[in-house]
């Protein structure tokens, strides 16, 4: 009995045609002889995060002993509440391409930018543009024929000077007062984003002014380009599975997830690497194997993964977001204190 209620409070259950115990249960009196409450000591000592891999552009990390709750709060923090300076108005002084100025002030839009968001202030609805809330990029660009392209080429790069406009084209434009900023610091964050083709005699010449935003109000501003996480699978082998049978259940999940191994002179199967595990369930449609097995996911033990759209690094995305939830935290304390709650009862 006291398995089974073990389980029922760590574990979700994986069947063959349906995922049992999906509920939330760690809440007071869920269970008889369970003292499930809060408690900030028991928090502190089984709260643990694992990194596992972590590089400018993308982090992965295990997250345990928490509820779902919050592991989504970071998650919808990460995209839409971290602020990141993005393209917002594109002043078009000429654009004779075929690209019409509205589509392609949306496409510079989407550009995203390596800038610090902490150097510059916060800009609001009606705010006007200062040196301190904006930085300003200028693209001019015309496209025309090479007189020393091959007679034989066909190539439009090999034939035309210009005929790509991409995002290394977007030349940073100081205002009064900040020529501080480094400028290697303020750039778009790849170079090969094509913008627009060009053939002889179409230019473009345009100003974008970047501010600071959220995702919030504009996917552009989201510093992500997914932040997601998963339950951490569990598989259990009931007992040894040897022979073919070890190698058929190797092959019902992904590779690296079973491994086998020489136990006693047979060829035993054993569970390597779970978190490489998709949670497919194709070993139960298999009548003999999934006998051999339990599936199921740790309740508390999220990974996951951050994908950085390169604006800011993944770890700093992840800081914010703590920082932002702790700031939440904070506010509706301070409402709760400076409120008074009337019972009308």
């Amino acid at each position: 009995m006291a398995k089974h209620i073990s389980q029922l409070r760590t574990r979700v259950q994986l069947e063959e045609y349906q995922v049992k115990n999906t509920h939330a249960v760690d809440y007071p009196g869920g269970f008889h002889d369970y003292d499930d409450s809060w408690n900030l000591e028991n928090f502190k000592k089984d709260f643990k995060i694992n990194i596992m891999k972590v590089d400018d552009g993308e982090m992965e990390f295990d997250m345990i002993g928490i509820d779902a709750s919050i592991a989504n709060a970071y998650r919808r923090i990460m995209l839409s509440e971290v602020p990141t300076m993005a393209i917002e108005k594109v002043i078009i002084y000429n654009n004779t391409s075929i690209i019409q100025d509205e589509v392609l002030a949306h496409r510079l839009g989407l550009i995203p930018i390596a800038a610090n968001p902490k150097l510059f202030e916060d800009f609001k609805q009606g705010d006007s543009l200062t040196n301190k809330n904006s930085i300003t990029f200028k693209l001019q660009i015309k496209c025309s024929k090479n007189r020393s392209a091959p007679s034989n080429a066909t190539d439009p790069e090999e034939l035309y000077t210009n005929s790509k406009v991409t995002s290394q084209d977007l030349k940073l434009k100081f205002v009064e007062g900040q020529e501080k900023i480094p400028e290697h610091n303020v750039r778009p964050v790849h170079e090969d984003i094509l913008i627009a083709k060009l053939r002889p005699g179409q230019e473009i010449d345009l100003e974008m002014i970047c501010v600071k935003g959220i995702g919030a109000d504009h996917a552009k501003f989201s510093p992500v380009a997914t932040a997601s996480y998963r339950l951490m699978p569990e598989i259990i082998l009931k007992e040894p599975v040897t022979g073919k049978r070890a190698k058929r259940l190797a092959k019902c999940f992904p590779e690296g997830v079973i491994g086998i191994k020489e136990i006693e002179g047979k060829k035993t199967a054993y569970v390597d690497e779970v978190r490489l595990d998709t949670c497919s369930r194709q070993v139960l449609r298999d009548p003999e194997l999934k006998e051999f097995v339990t599936l199921s996911k740790i309740r508390d033990h999220f990974i996951f993964c951050i994908e950085s759209t390169g604006a800011i690094s993944a770890a700093d995305i992840f800081r914010e977001s703590i920082n932002i939830l702790k700031h939440k935290c904070h506010k509706f304390l301070e409402e709760i204190d400076h409120n008074t709650i009337v019972d009308d009862s």
